[in-house]
């Protein structure tokens, strides 16, 4: 897929022209993309607020007491990689047929009670590229393989803006490989539960760079909870692999003018899998 024009008619398709059209044949300039990002977010500038819930009050003597006592830290979640630890030193061992098999017969938490089956993650084990999203949806659950519902047809899109493909220099992985019920974001328990698999995948595929789509996805690979706004402009790391946080898929398709913040992501990770070469 090198005919740049398909490639044009691609993104007018997906309505990511002309924010995400190519000007070039192949990328945007990473000079232009650089001053937008750089106007947008400034790294230095951003901090991750972990503060999840505000006080509340709900009587007067509440608030007196409140006043006496200083209210003590709320502790962090636990990070998922601390957890079953047994489990994790097993799956570690693992080649890639025995690490699917591993998940597509796991039941280490209750999401394996109402899935159709475990989807793994699918493409290239030599990839560059990991693309990291929450967990499978109902297409997903069915067809047994990571984004093939909408969010899948933009993620493709977004892969062919780059010059790749599904399969090719890329493999899709979620952060839970069985389906929450409804399609609701994973638990943090479930994150942990997985993890382990995740670990193993990253650690067959040694990839250049990972690509973390959404909060979940962050989570499971930074231990720590991000806001996606924050984290944006800001290279992280897995283990000595550049991260780079961006918008899921699923909400770009409900708030489309975040598009060009996604896009602008990728080629900031582009440029960071560029500096290795």
């Amino acid at each position: 897929m090198t005919d740049p024009l398909r490639r044009f008619a691609w993104l007018d398709a997906m309505e990511l022209t002309p924010l995400w059209r190519l000007r070039s044949r192949w990328l945007i300039s990473d000079r232009s993309a650089q001053t937008q990002t750089d106007t947008q977010t400034n790294p230095q500038d951003v901090t991750i607020d972990t503060d999840r819930s505000a006080p509340r009050y709900p009587c007067q003597q509440t608030q007196r007491q409140a006043s006496r006592q200083p209210t003590p830290p709320q502790a962090p979640p636990e990070p998922p990689s601390s957890r079953f630890p047994e489990r994790a030193e097993q799956i570690a061992t693992m080649d890639w047929e025995a690490l699917e098999a591993a998940i597509r017969r796991c039941q280490a938490c209750p999401l394996s009670r109402e899935r159709t089956q475990a989807v793994p993650g699918v493409g290239d084990h030599r990839a560059r590229w990991l693309f990291v999203g929450e967990g499978p949806g109902r297409e997903e659950d069915r067809q047994g393989e990571p984004f093939v519902g909408p969010a899948g047809k933009l993620l493709d899109e977004m892969l062919f803006a780059l010059g790749l493909r599904r399969g090719a220099d890329v493999y899709i992985a979620n952060a839970v490989k069985c389906r929450p019920p409804l399609n609701r974001t994973p638990h943090p328990e479930e994150i942990a539960a997985c993890n382990p698999f995740l670990a193993r995948q990253i650690a067959l595929l040694a990839p250049r760079i990972i690509v973390a789509l959404g909060k979940p996805a962050a989570f499971a690979l930074l231990d720590e909870e991000v806001k996606i706004a924050q984290a944006r402009g800001r290279r992280f790391d897995y283990h000595g692999i550049p991260v780079v946080v961006t918008y899921h898929p699923a909400y770009l398709l409900r708030n489309p003018a975040d598009k060009r913040k996604a896009w602008e992501d990728l080629l900031f990770a582009r440029r960071i899998l560029m500096q290795q070469v």
